[in-house]
This record gives structure tokens, sequence and C-alpha cells, in this order.
């Protein structure tokens, strides 16, 4: 049987060494060559990767590579995982879709439906205008649309591994609705981010494709070997701020860049996930210089070593809150440390 699973990249990176897996650089035509094979030759829309991400990638292989059994889709820093916490082998694939017609993520699940959770960080009447395009062109999945979009579970990052032949459809099924798509909505107002609006709204319709398709799904665990490179930028920046004092000023970027970039809060993205811990430390500091107290950073005006310290002060404070009592260790560290009644009642109201 012959397998490949492609590892879509618009960066450098550390390819895996098993030979199963092959790296596509998605956007080759926007950038620089990287050194790995482009989705730009033959039938090609990367020129569309400001738009589509990763999806140009997909299409490129839908209509170039044929000579193959099982084809599969993983990012450069997200990849399928077995039980050991390993990249999958060939024979694992194979094996899986002995059993399954799809192998996807574990699904995620939203605060609420998938409908509002996508409005939260896109502009829903997008989503919705794409309901209409599957209404008119294939009015058998809109009801499965429908429901979709009424339930909390996504598949989350377009990961996906099938035979070429179920893939050849579903990238079918996803072009035919975008290239009408691509006629109704306007992105030229959108900032680059959002512009990115296919690869966006295709991890809804993966869900939906198989839906109504009618597929049998194996759900496996993905597993993250870096951060996104835009979370690692943003942390970045709020040491630097932090390091300078400029506390104030690092809370209004810190919210300015989450209006913009909003995925760089989510789990797969914040890999560590400090952001939230960032977030209030930066509240603590503003506080506490506003109230003339010395406390967090008197510890340190690095963030990472704030974050170790915040994360410390939060287990001695929730054991405060079940009623434990404080070993010496604990008062000692809260003493020398300067921790100040205002941080703890902060830390307090933020469990």
């Amino acid at each position: 049987m012959r397998t490949n699973i492609y590892v879509m990249t618009h960066k450098r990176f550390d390819p895996p060494q098993d030979p199963v897996y092959v790296p596509v650089h998605v956007g080759r035509a926007t950038g620089p060559d990287l050194g790995y094979p482009g989705d730009n030759t033959g039938d090609s829309i990367s020129e569309k990767n400001p738009f589509y991400g990763e999806l140009t990638g997909l299409y490129w292989l839908w209509k170039n590579v044929h000579d193959i059994d099982v084809i599969g889709i993983c990012h450069y820093r997200r990849y399928f995982l077995n039980e050991s916490y390993e990249l999958l082998t060939q024979e694992e694939y194979e094996h899986a879709l002995a059993d399954a017609d799809i192998m996807v993520p574990r699904a995620m699940r939203a605060d609420g439906r998938y409908l509002d959770y996508f409005g939260s960080a896109h502009h829903v009447g997008d989503l919705m205008e794409t309901g209409q395009v599957i209404k008119e062109l294939y009015p058998a999945d809109y009801p499965v649309f429908c429901d979709v979009m009424e339930e909390s579970e996504y598949y989350y990052g377009n990961l996906c591994v099938t035979t070429k032949r179920i893939f050849d459809d579903y990238c079918s099924w996803l072009f035919s609705i975008f290239s009408v798509l691509e006629k109704r909505v306007d992105v030229s107002g959108y900032d680059a981010y959002h512009q990115r609006l296919y690869g966006f709204l295709s991890e809804s319709l993966l869900r939906v494709f198989i839906r109504a398709r009618g597929l049998k799904v194996c759900e496996t665990r993905v597993g993250v070997t870096a951060e996104k490179a835009e979370t690692t930028e943003f942390k970045l920046a709020m040491g630097q701020l932090v390091k300078l004092g400029e506390f104030s000023q690092a809370r209004e970027m810190f919210y300015e860049y989450l209006k913009i970039r909003p995925d760089i809060t989510l789990e797969l993205s914040d890999v560590r996930k400090e952001i939230p811990d960032i977030e209030l430390i930066l509240f603590l500091l503003e506080q506490e210089r506003e109230s003339g107290q010395k406390g967090f950073y008197e510890v340190s005006h690095q963030l990472t070593e704030l974050i170790v310290h915040l994360r410390t002060v939060r287990g001695i404070v929730q054991k405060e809150g079940r009623g434990q009592a404080l070993t010496q260790e604990d008062e000692e560290y809260l003493k020398v440390r300067h921790v100040t009644e205002l941080a703890k009642e902060v830390i307090r109201a933020n469990l």
C-alpha cells in the first residue's frame, strides 16, 4: 500500500525522519523557497494562500498527486500520535484505516454551539453564507450543516488521514463550495488574520462532510511539537515590556493583539497555557505599582520567572482556600518574596 502523510509548512522546521512524512511548502508562490516541495506547480492555487492557509496544499495534492492509496495532512508542529505519544508510523496509519474511513483529531468542545464559537472570533455571516452555498450545491447536506452548527464539538486544524478516493471527494466538495463563496464574500476589508477565512471555514466543514457521507471516524490524539510562532512572538513582546516596567502599555497591547489574533490563546497555540497567567501578572503589576506596594516586581523583572512565581503563590492560596495549614516553607515563601495581600486577593478571585 502506498501511503504518504504530507506535512504542511510555511516556515523552515525539522521534518520527521520517517519517510512516510513528506513536507509541503504551502503558499510557495507568495514567499521565498524553503527547500521543500511547493504547492505552486501544476494545477495550483498557491497564490491564494493568504486566504486559504494550508488548504492551498490540499488543493495541490488533490490535483497533482495520484499514485497513492492513503493520504494524510499534518502540520509542521502538529502530528497524530500513538498511545506512547510518538508519531504514528505508516503501519499504524494503515492499521487504523483498516477499520475506519478517516482519521481526524479528537473532537474539541466549545462552550456553546459551534455557530456562536465561530462568531466569537470571526465574521459569523460568512459561515451562514457558506451554509447557503451548501444548500444550493448540495441540498441533501444542508440539514447536516445546520445540525453541526448547533453542536459544540468540532475538529481543529484541518488534519486528517484517509484514502485518496475519499480525500479527492472531500476536496471536490470543499473547493466547489469555496469557488462560489469567493464571489459572495468580500474579505478585502479584513485584517491579515481574518482574511484566512477559508482555512477557518474548512475546520467546521470537514465535520459536515464526514457526517453527510456517513464515514466511520477514527479520532486520534494530536501532539503539538512547538507553540505557534505568533504566540511565541507575543510572549516575547510581553516579556520585553515587563522588563522595561511598561505595565500599562503591555496590558493595552495584550488586549489589542487578542482582538486581531484570538487564536494565540487556543490550547494548541498556547501549549504551556501561559497567556491567562500573563494577563493576571500584568494586572497585578499595574495594581501594585498604582497602590505603591512592593510585590511581584520585587521578585523578578523577567516574565518567565514571574509565571513560575504566580503559579507557586496560586498553589499556596489554594491551600488556604481549602482550609489546609500552610507549611513553614509556604510561609517563608510568601514573606521572602513580598507577596502582598492585594496579590493574594486578586489570585483568589481568579481561581
